[in-house]
């Protein structure tokens, strides 16, 4: 019997090219006070979302004539009540299924909605 070899499918199929974009769009929601939010931040940039601090390493959307497919690298970090900062997940997040991300919070969910090449908000100013 003849072994096939880990990813060996048959004819060869083209890789779309992903387009890597400057800018992650996230949602969030404070489950205590049940507000919703939509917030911009670019990559490497970190941002505050109640006691958490998300930072985008990448994200990439697929082009408009493809199907849809986002997904960011995301580090996500909490300052805990005594002021420590201990990391909550490291990992991808994925728009077209925000049930999968692991971030696990009593307070907050937070979500990838989409990338973006441009935001209205301005970029972080660098040294």
């Amino acid at each position: 019997m003849a072994a096939i070899a880990a990813g060996a499918a048959g004819p060869a199929q083209a890789q779309t090219e992903r387009i890597k974009n400057p800018v992650a769009e996230f949602g969030g929601i404070d489950k205590i006070t049940g507000n919703t939010t939509v917030f911009d931040v670019y990559m490497d940039e970190t941002v505050q979302f109640g006691s958490l601090q998300i930072t985008p390493r990448v994200c990439y959307s697929s082009p408009e004539t493809e199907e849809p497919k986002t997904d960011a690298f995301v580090e996500v970090n909490e300052i805990t009540l005594d002021r420590d900062i201990r990391k909550i997940f490291s990992g991808w997040m994925f728009a077209e299924s925000p049930g999968l991300n692991a971030i696990e919070h009593a307070v907050y969910d937070v979500w990838l909605k989409a990338c973006k090449q441009s935001s209205d908000v301005p970029p972080p100013e660098t040294d």
